[in-house]
């Protein structure tokens, strides 16, 4: 099986990598080829277009940043559903929105392409050790057939329904890091402000009854003032905290917590942040405070 990936970013790009290194014949995609150097010289092939990679594969995996860069390259000028052939798969691990992804389910569809759903929990480095979850949504005939590929980037696969539902769950995973990590920074802050040293606030909150895996993990970043080379970027986290706000707004949800967190990262964007990691969150509250 000749497998296209297109999407070589923070996540994407160890992806195909780990599919590389588990034998799968590979050709990939990138908006810029820089990126896909390593895995050319592992023996990739290269696609200049997504139209043209779907010619030659029988199954695609796309991990793209947003909804729009995953609609343009599916269904824009030289987008690959027109070029696979009937029964082909695409598998979406892009964290999108439920109605997106429902929405290019239906486009494959009609088609004659299958899709499953199946975004991702994990960092850069769980990307790239293969250590991926996948929160897959689809028919488990698909996912059956996906199955092999995602073992090979992953650690876990949890089919959580039909299309749609994967989106559901990684929208109200990323929704509660980003309100978990505002308040964390929040926190520190405070305890900094009252005269305690960074560290034994961050040891205090860490070790407490609302320590988390990931403020261990950030908390290391905090500690340090160092949010270069993310694991997650700020801007993504606004994005997701965007699209969980869209789709609680379609469901008649009111995310009140939520929507303060959105605005707090859209403001850390704004004040340049968004190429920083994601606890970079603290760095912006803190010129606030």
């Amino acid at each position: 099986m000749t497998i296209g990936f297109i999407g070589l970013g923070i996540m994407g790009g160890g992806m195909a990598a780990n599919l590389r290194q588990k034998g799968f014949a590979l050709v990939v995609h990138n908006r810029t080829r820089a990126k896909a150097e390593p895995l050319l010289a592992a023996g990739a092939t290269w696609a200049d277009t997504p139209a043209a990679l779907a010619r030659q594969v029988e199954t695609v995996i796309t991990m793209l940043a947003h909804p729009e860069a995953v609609a343009a390259t599916a269904t824009g000028a030289d987008g690959f559903l027109d070029h696979l052939a009937p029964g082909a798969l695409w598998v979406d691990c892009s964290t999108v929105n439920p109605s997106f992804s429902r929405a290019m389910a239906a486009e494959a569809h009609r088609r004659g392409v299958r899709y499953l759903e199946a975004p991702v929990t994990g960092s850069k480095a769980a990307a790239a050790e293969g250590a991926l979850r996948f929160l897959v949504g689809g028919h488990e005939n698909d996912l059956a057939a996906a199955r092999p590929l995602l073992e090979a980037m992953g650690r876990q696969i949890v089919h959580v329904g039909p299309v749609g539902m994967g989106s559901a769950a990684k929208i109200v995973n990323n929704l509660v890091l980003g309100q978990l990590m505002a308040a964390f920074a929040e926190g520190v802050i405070l305890g900094e402000a009252l005269g305690l040293a960074r560290q034994t606030v961050l040891d205090l909150l860490v070790e407490g009854p609302a320590g988390a895996p990931l403020l261990r993990l950030k908390g290391e970043r905090v500690a340090t003032d160092d949010f270069a080379d993310p694991d997650f970027p700020l801007r993504w986290m606004h994005k997701d905290l965007h699209l969980a706000a869209q789709t609680a707004y379609e469901v008649g949800v009111a995310l009140p917590v939520g929507a303060a967190a959105k605005e707090a990262y859209a403001l850390a964007v704004r004040e340049g942040l968004g190429d920083d990691d994601f606890a970079a969150i603290y760095r912006f509250l803190a010129r606030q405070a």
